[in-house]
């Protein structure tokens, strides 16, 4: 007997085989048709593939990520099914599913794919979804397969089948259309009710510019129309609030090609907001025992050899820098955590000295390709808001949860509500990423699985997605349009204070190693303001506003009293601007408005005769007149952190 165990608990016992869509529709009609895949023993597979032996059993329908990521995996077949009809002879890369729908890579030849050919094909993949063709999984000898692709003359499935082992190979088949795939798909093309293709760009073939550049289509696929009108609103939404544009109307940041690609350069109002964040984030880490330290720009090669970045980053990093001495490189620092080693050993350590604590806002440099290059969430030049904690093996779990408390503090004040820590461990089959023992992966990855249970945090388990020297914890945050993104890590690291033989003296005299701990809860500063412009529309929380208020003077001779009551402002750590242009009040809020500037102060004749001000908030307008210390105490009421 097969014994099937569902998440309640309940076990059902089977004599032979049997599908999840079977057990599905034992247990209802309805759920057997929204299944889309299932979870076997950790795995997502087709619902339709047989169980075989023993297993726990998790359904999986619209409502989970991986019910979804099966349907735009199924979809990307439908749009290259679609694409082979109306584009004969076109040759096919890959089709994932991503975060929000798919893609899929052809090679069109000499044809062009434009934009204005999108709704054809979406109306042709629609036709082809209501004729409710079964996805078939068929295992193929490597050989056959070959033979396959090379009657079809497609170079991309064939370079794809060089590293696929023979025995592991499948193809699935969609009416007539068949790919090379591992799976899993969705029982049949008739769960696709609504589908939009959303653009269009070149990709390198596997992201190699020296391979030909292939067309990428992007989509997105639901089971209702309502849903995507809902996703399309939101899209809309999204182009509002992009941090690009924003950060130029609100003059935040901007970029220049003679700088270089991915090289953003701050404007006075984003060095504001960024000198407010880090002054934040050291007041806190004052209050939590961080010490402050500061690493050049650059290491010498050697440094990240010992470190084993120069081995896993290297290809990603810019090129050695080459002195007039004869074999002396250098590297601009791809990481801080080197240089951060290298102070740990400078002077001896007692036991009684861990845990060390050393934070900086250190600028760090990847050598990006220029495609991947995406405003301030993908640069080459970043800096991180890094710390590293030397500690005892007794202190690890502790200290972590400290860090832990960190990043949350830091979630509270920016109002990101939402989130998951994601538990980001090795590889479970393919270990050669990594360095350092299974002993010591094991330790990290139980310390950390341990301080997320005790933290009470909502956690999943990501394998594969560790750094290759330690585990780590990464806090995947919601944002105000529900979109995901990757902010703050901590990482427990027992191999680079192995490299650098970094030791102390334990209370029985001997040396022993410490425990490494990295973290960083903005993770980079640029990416973390782009998705804080973007989380809040570019209407930061007051404390964090480069300008929090406007004075606007009725008429010129009023400009020299609104310029005193900014003086006064000032002492109160209230910053702000004059706005003593030659124009009418309307026009001036109006402006200020369209700058998200928090207060607007008007002054005019009947303000300075009764030493007040007339005061408008940014989105709500009037607010009442006060006098300048009524409005001090006001706004620090409302100055929350």
């Amino acid at each position: 007997m097969i014994k099937i165990t569902l998440p309640d608990g309940a076990i059902k016992e089977y004599s032979s085989a049997v599908t999840a869509l079977d057990i599905a529709k034992e247990i209802s009609e309805g759920l057997a048709r929204n299944v889309l895949a299932a979870k076997v023993n950790g795995e997502v597979i087709d619902a339709f593939r047989p169980i075989e032996q023993d297993s726990n059993l998790e359904l999986l329908t619209w409502n989970n990520d991986e019910g979804k990521n099966t349907m735009w995996h199924s979809s990307a077949h439908l749009l290259a099914e679609a694409l082979e009809e109306i584009y004969p002879g076109i040759k096919l890369g890959i089709g994932p599913p991503i975060e929000n729908g798919f893609y899929y890579d052809v090679d069109a030849g000499d044809r062009v794919i434009s934009a204005e050919d999108l709704p054809a094909i979406e109306k042709r993949m629609l036709e082809l979804a209501r004729q409710k063709n079964e996805y078939v999984r068929k295992s193929i000898s490597k050989a056959d397969a070959i033979a396959y692709y090379k009657e079809k003359d497609d170079e991309y499935k064939l370079d794809l089948l060089e590293n696929l082992e023979d025995g592991n190979i499948t193809f699935y088949t969609q009416g007539n259309f068949t790919d090379l795939c591992r799976g899993p798909h969705i029982p049949n093309t008739g769960f696709v009710k609504a589908v939009k293709l959303l653009n269009i760009a070149g990709a390198y073939w596997r992201g190699d510019e020296k391979n030909k550049q292939l067309t990428r289509i992007y989509g997105i696929t639901f089971p209702k129309q309502k849903e995507l009108n809902e996703y399309l609103e939101l899209l809309e939404e999204a182009k509002k609030r992009d941090h690009r544009k924003l950060g130029k109307e609100l003059e935040l940041f901007t970029f220049s090609q003679r700088v270089g690609q991915g090289l953003p350069l701050w404007l006075p109002k984003g060095a504001l907001l960024r000198e407010r964040l880090e002054n934040f984030m050291r007041k806190a880490q004052v209050a939590a025992g961080y010490q402050p330290v500061i690493t050049p720009h650059i290491g010498s090669k050697e440094l990240y050899v010992t470190s084993g970045h120069y081995e896993k980053y290297g290809a990603d990093s810019f090129q050695p820098i080459n002195t007039p001495a004869e074999g002396e490189e250098f590297l601009l620092k791809p990481m801080n955590c080197p240089h951060h080693c290298e102070i740990y050993k400078a002077s001896p350590k007692s036991y009684k000295d861990l845990p060390v604590r050393y934070a900086e806002f250190g600028t760090v440099y990847r050598y990006e390709q220029s495609g991947e290059l995406h405003g301030l969430t993908r640069v080459r030049g970043f800096t991180q808001d890094d710390a590293h904690l030397f500690c005892r093996p007794d202190q690890v779990e502790d200290e972590f949860m400290k860090v832990i408390d960190l990043v949350l503090y830091v979630f509270k004040a920016l109002d990101f509500k939402e989130y998951t820590a994601q538990i980001s461990l090795r590889d479970k089959d393919d270990r050669s990423k990594y360095i350092g023992t299974d002993e010591n992966w094991d330790k990290a990855e139980q310390s950390i699985i341990k301080a997320a249970t005790e933290k009470g945090l909502n956690t999943v388990i990501e394998y594969g997605e560790a750094a290759f020297y330690g585990p780590k914890l990464d806090f995947m945050v919601k944002d105000a349009l529900g979109r995901k993104w990757q902010l703050g890590t901590i990482q427990v690291d027992y191999n680079l204070p192995e490299r650098f033989e970094l030791e102390y003296v334990g209370s029985d005299n001997e040396k022993h190693r410490p425990v490494m701990i990295h973290r960083a809860p903005f993770g980079s500063l640029e990416r973390f303001v782009a998705v804080l412009i973007e989380h809040c529309g570019g209407n930061f929380p007051l404390w964090l506003a480069p300008e929090q208020l406007a004075i606007l003077p009725l008429s010129e001779k009023f400009n020299e009293n609104a310029k005193d009551v900014l003086k006064i402002l000032n002492k109160s750590d209230i910053r702000g601007f004059v706005d003593d242009r030659n124009e009418k009040v309307g026009k001036k809020i109006r402006d200020a408005e369209v700058s998200k500037v928090p207060y607007m102060l008007v002054v005019g004749e009947k303000e300075v005769e009764n030493g007040t001000v007339s005061v408008r908030k940014h989105g709500e307008g009037d607010i009442g007149t006060m006098t300048i210390e009524e409005f001090s105490d006001y706004f620090n009421k409302n100055l929350q952190i």
